[in-house]
């Protein structure tokens, strides 16, 4: 006769699942996904480490789901504030300086997750996020063009070059661990990806 899990043991199942991805979230935003070790994860969430292998087959397994669970937490704060209403200027600015911001205050967590190399089943991941990060300044930037304030533009391409410029501006804030200007750093991303959205290159015409 198979085991049949009673509610009980899926809540339990549940909750420990959940302290193990605590835990390595933790690890994570200390010393990035390389400071992640299964034998010190089971030891954190106070399991045997054969025992954490009955949650995550594998450490790429638990690395993917730590990014999953990381990352759309910031995909939610962004279309939150793509779904605030107001001009899409003032919308396409603060979803950037929110993203850069909250990027800034975890740097080493916000380093592993944009920047860090990492295993295939991870790296998949990201690009879906980016996706989705593209996705969301996208539908600001459509609201821009329908509202007049943008001129019409290749919105996926620009929505992809502005999450590529978001992402390479903060390299060096994220590695380095701050930035001697914070505020005026965010101000210069943010001015930056709207000015390139407000006024984008027209193609060259060779006669």
């Amino acid at each position: 006769m198979a085991y049949q899990q009673t509610p009980k043991t899926r809540q339990h199942r549940t909750a420990m699942r959940l302290r193990v991805l605590h835990t390595a979230r933790a690890m994570v935003a200390e010393g990035g996904f390389g400071a992640v070790h299964m034998a010190s994860v089971a030891h954190g969430a106070g399991l045997a480490t054969g025992g954490l292998y009955r949650y995550f087959p594998c450490k790429a397994d638990l690395l993917v789901d730590v990014f999953r669970q990381v990352t759309q937490r910031e995909v939610d704060v962004m279309s939150a504030v793509a779904a605030s209403g107001g001009p899409a200027t003032i919308r396409l600015a603060t979803a950037i300086e929110a993203f850069a911001r909250r990027a800034m205050r975890a740097h080493t967590l916000a380093y592993a997750l944009i920047f860090e190399p990492v295993d295939k089943l991870v790296e998949t991941e990201r690009l879906i996020f980016r996706g989705a990060y593209a996705k969301i300044i996208g539908g600001i930037i459509e609201d821009g063009i329908a509202s007049g304030a943008f001129s019409r533009q290749n919105t996926p391409v620009v929505a992809n070059c502005v999450v590529g410029a978001l992402a390479e501006a903060l390299i060096g804030p994220l590695a380095e661990g701050h930035t001697e200007n914070p505020d005026e750093t965010i101000r210069a991303i943010s001015s930056f990806c709207l000015n390139a959205v407000t006024h984008p290159q027209k193609p060259e015409v060779t006669p």
